[in-house]
């Protein structure tokens, strides 16, 4: 399984959608960016603020990441 080493911040779980088809999330501040291990297979987008993955229970977690988008997009393409 290969991993790519990010420093990530705060981050939204989207926890899926309710009755009125409204996405529930969970928005968790970090004050710090902290070092993270992160499986490529959870990996599903990139963006220039976020890397979204998925998590546990069909719930998807949207990190804020502190590394340059292309150099992200460097790691990814290996």
């Amino acid at each position: 399984m290969e991993f790519i080493e990010l420093h990530l911040g705060s981050y939204i779980i989207s926890h899926g959608y309710g009755k009125s088809n409204n996405e529930i999330i969970t928005h968790v501040p970090a004050k710090n960016f902290g070092k993270k291990l992160i499986a490529v297979s959870r990996i599903k987008s990139l963006s220039e603020k976020y890397i979204l993955t998925d998590y546990a229970d069909g719930r998807w977690i949207y990190w804020e990441y502190k590394e340059d988008y292309q150099d992200v997009k460097k790691l990814l393409s290996k």
